[in-house]
């Protein structure tokens, strides 16, 4: 929002939340009902059927933007800025979608209106080059003065200001503005199409090119890249006067008194409004060569729907923790195309970038869902991947590498220590990040409680807090046999005292749970019973007199840097306890992997983490 909103800021149907797409629904039925279902001729129009296309395109096109422009600055080559984003610009940047829904509005509202807008061709030249003439003239002449009439105090405060709280743009910003002005806006980019309309030279092809012009040319000088090629201004040099570059709109972002232009430079060349370090930044830009992290995260997919809600995906999504929504069903093309792709893709992708104090963090993601880690065929092929980005990682000089989620399964590679025995001479330090997770677990059992029910899948994790539960003498209880002797076997015979058998499942309302918890369980707990995760997944929630803990994971401290999504189902800025541990493993210099049956010491683990800022999440939730 603006420092001091004007009058017509807000969006009409901003109080519709995600049922504003509804306002669009009257015209779009119309559109299909009169070209398919009319027996007149005459009111079968293709510039009417194909004004709902154009609208989901733009949604398309925009998002395609998005995800590119995320994934290019997260690896860091051509990168321009690097001041992060936070979630406060994302939930300001979550309506760019209305002023796809008023282009919807506009054209349809026009296209009822007004009979010159119906059965225009499919071509005509003369209209293309009517248009392209009355952009460059008094369109690009008419913003150039308004975009600097919007600089005035009074018109920024009110209204410019909100799009301007965006030093570091992503593609979307370029049309996240109060709505009066995209009103403005849309005054001036109507000029070439309604003056096309009125001469009788519009064709479908002059307005649906022109409208494309504008959303590529405005995406692309708001993505944090340089991506325009020194070559093309070497072979035409008075190019430079009729085409800007993200970094030349970047600098406006940054200097807030240069480059005003809209898509071409040529009124800043004129009025002399044209930033003296334009040239210095696009050609460093462009030789700004991808990132070396000095710690990888390496996670994978978990459910279908999660490709959306990865940083590369859905902005929105991203940014809060992972839920299922009825209306990504809709999305079923995609998710069965993005399955497809995870049986052919076998290289890691980075998914973001952070910053903690001078070290370089980035999430690297394995292009497999959850499901694919219990098919037996599949192992082999999830571990080529896990030890190629291992490698890689390796030889571009990276510190640490933790692995998140599944990439430490026990059955798959025994935590990690596959790696090791195939490359005992790595330098990179592979951590799976148990000693923090048993830390946080423990550190999550309310003080006074003298016995636990450890129940769900044993994993190293559960058999290390077993282990010093016992030995600090709390009672551990197990409900199953099997259990009970894996456990018993690991543990001293002082130890082993308090590690119980029971039937009962009203021992204690302290329970600490892994894979494998099912529902009938759950009823069973006493009432009031706290569900303490030990697991990297949490469990299904089915008891609303219950508590349950997130997964191991702590609130990151304020100079963790470029924090603008969720990881997987945590809350904001709440990492999980296995990424932690890399961070830690960097900051302390510790010199050896954390793989296999290798556990740090979990006190001086968890006191690393608190020094260094991290903070317990303490938070319980009721399902």
């Amino acid at each position: 929002m603006a420092a001091k909103p004007g009058i017509l800021t807000e969006w009409p149907w901003a109080r519709l939340g995600n049922f504003k797409y509804l306002v669009l629904a009257p015209f779009a039925c119309h559109s299909i009902y009169t070209f398919f279902m009319s027996k007149d001729e005459s009111e079968r129009d293709m510039f009417n059927i194909l004004l709902l296309p154009l609208t989901l395109f733009r949604m398309v096109h925009y998002q395609t933007w998005i995800s590119l422009s995320r994934y290019r600055t997260a690896k860091g080559n051509n990168r321009i800025l690097d001041k992060s984003i936070e979630f406060d610009q994302v939930d300001r940047e979550s309506n760019w979608d209305d002023e796809i829904i008023l282009f919807g509005l506009v054209y349809y509202i026009g296209y009822l209106i007004l009979e010159q807008a119906h059965h225009i061709p499919m071509w005509r030249t003369d209209g293309i080059v009517i248009t392209a003439l009355l952009h460059i003239g008094p369109v690009e002449f008419l913003y150039y003065w308004l975009h600097r009439a919007l600089h005035h105090h009074f018109l920024y405060s009110r209204y410019h200001s909100h799009h301007h709280s965006s030093i570091v743009t992503e593609p979307i910003s370029a049309v996240v503005h109060p709505f009066v002005e995209i009103l403005a806006y849309y005054t001036l980019f109507g000029l070439p199409v309604f003056t096309t309309l009125f001469t009788g030279t519009a064709s479908i092809a002059s307005i649906g090119a022109y409208i494309i012009y504008i959303d590529f040319m405005n995406l692309m000088g708001h993505c944090n890249f340089e991506l325009i090629p020194k070559w093309m201004f070497s072979v035409f040099p008075p190019l430079k006067y009729f085409m800007y570059t993200p970094s030349y709109h970047s600098l406006h972002h940054t200097q807030f008194r240069t480059n005003y232009c809209l898509f071409m430079p040529l009124y800043d060349y004129i009025y002399d409004t044209v930033d003296k370090s334009s040239d210095t930044l696009y050609e460093k830009s462009l030789e700004r060569e991808a990132e070396v992290p000095d710690v990888v995260h390496l996670t994978h997919l978990t459910t279908l729907e999660s490709i959306y809600h990865l940083r590369l995906g859905f902005a929105s999504l991203a940014s809060k923790p992972h839920a299922s929504k009825w209306y990504m069903l809709l999305m079923w093309p995609v998710t069965l195309w993005s399955i497809m792709l995870t049986w052919i893709y076998d290289y890691t992708f980075v998914v973001e970038r952070n910053l903690f104090k001078n070290l370089k963090l980035q999430t690297w993601a394995i292009p497999k869902y959850r499901v694919q880690y219990f098919m037996q065929w599949q192992r082999e092929s999830i571990n080529n991947m896990i030890e190629k980005a291992i490698i890689e990682a390796d030889h571009k000089g990276i510190k640490v590498l933790s692995l998140g989620l599944l990439n430490q399964e026990e059955q798959l590679n025994n935590n990690g220590e596959l790696y090791l025995r195939r490359h005992p001479q790595l330098k990179v330090k592979v951590v799976d990040g148990s000693s923090l997770a048993v830390a946080v677990v423990l550190n999550s059992i309310p003080k006074g409680t003298s016995q636990v029910v450890l129940r769900g899948r044993l994993s190293k994790v559960a058999n290390s807090i077993a282990l010093v539960l016992c030995k600090g003498g709390i009672q551990v209880v197990t409900l199953d046999e099997e259990d009970y002797k894996r456990l018993k076997a690991k543990l001293t015979p002082e130890a082993a005292t308090n590690l119980v058998l029971s039937k009962s499942y009203n021992v204690s309302k302290t329970w600490l749970v892994g894979d494998g918890l099912s529902k009938d369980e759950q009823l069973k707990a006493p009432k009031g019973t706290l569900f303490i995760p030990y697991s990297q997944f949490p469990p299904r929630k089915v008891r609303k007199d219950c508590f349950y803990f997130n997964t191991p994971a702590m609130i990151a401290p304020k100079h963790v840097e470029n924090v603008d999504s969720c990881e997987n189902w945590l809350p904001r800025r709440v990492l999980s306890a296995w990424r932690i541990a890399g961070i830690l493993h960097a900051l302390e210099g510790w010199n050896e992997h954390e793989c296999g049956d290798m556990i740090l010491d979990t006190q001086k683990v968890w006191k690393a983490s608190l020094e260094h800022g991290f903070c317990p999440l303490t938070k319980t939730f009721v399902a």
